[in-house]
């Protein structure tokens, strides 16, 4: 495992399954030390690190609540202590819920922004300052596609994911002077294992996506890797959708 990535440590969050695992796996191949994150499901999180490491990259896993600043800086400190530094934070925990908006508590509401937006905030505060010293690196967020076209029963998806974007926009431009990038990827319809409360996934699939299929996971892995790669350095502020076309910038 060797690549564009060799000699630079990346941290990906949600990275037990789906497209979290697409990346952490991409990102190893390309050469990078990988820390595998994932709230409470220890299997997950190890079955990703020993796909890593059995293939020949070095990969260690790391359960934190990306909510919980105390365990956040834990999980930092431990990617710091193993590798050195962190040159790449993707930040891709999240959760998803189908609620009607007159049905849809509080904390509900709260739990949802938690994840996403307080959870990419407290993630980058903590990694940051180890990224500065290595000359830069880049900040990648996973957006979406329902913060764009406007998606019922996900209002609290829809605006977690809207702030997420403005937080990136935000920090483009403050942490330019260090060489740090920060965009978004906006994934479609992406062909993953859904949780129970994440619903069927059909609103999308409503609309006809033109290029007649869902994503694979490895085609919004590759977005990432191309906006945290050498390739991307002169990227900075932007939101890279990855939809099939059903919506259009």
């Amino acid at each position: 495992m060797s690549g564009p990535f060799t000699g630079k440590v990346a941290l990906v969050t949600g990275a037990g399954k789906n497209i979290g695992k697409a990346i952490a796996l991409d990102l190893a191949r390309e050469g990078a030390s990988v820390i595998v994150n994932g709230r409470a499901d220890r299997a997950l999180v190890d079955a990703t690190v020993a796909e890593i490491n059995q293939a020949g990259g070095q990969a260690i896993g790391a359960l934190a609540d990306v909510t919980k600043p105390d365990e956040v800086a834990r999980m930092v400190d431990a990617a710091v202590a193993s590798f050195g530094g962190i040159d790449v934070v993707v930040s891709n925990a999240g959760l998803r819920r189908q609620t009607p908006f007159l049905e849809m508590s509080f904390a509900e509401w709260r739990e949802i922004l938690s994840v996403a937006l307080d959870g990419a905030f407290v993630l980058m505060k903590a990694a940051v300052p180890h990224m500065i010293p290595r000359g830069g690196g880049a900040l990648v967020s996973l957006s979406g596609i329902s913060t764009h076209v406007g998606t019922p029963n996900r209002c609290h998806v829809s605006a977690s994911k809207s702030g997420l974007e403005g937080l990136m926009r935000a920090l483009a431009i403050e942490l330019a002077p260090h060489r740090i990038t920060a965009n978004c990827v906006a994934p479609g319809a992406v062909d993953t294992v859904r949780g129970p409360t994440a619903g069927a996934g059909g609103n999308l699939a409503d609309r006809g996506i033109p290029l007649g299929r869902k994503a694979a996971v490895n085609e919004i892995s590759a977005a990432v890797r191309f906006l945290a790669g050498p390739d991307g350095r002169y990227i900075t502020g932007q939101v890279l959708h990855v939809n099939g076309g059903v919506f259009l910038t």
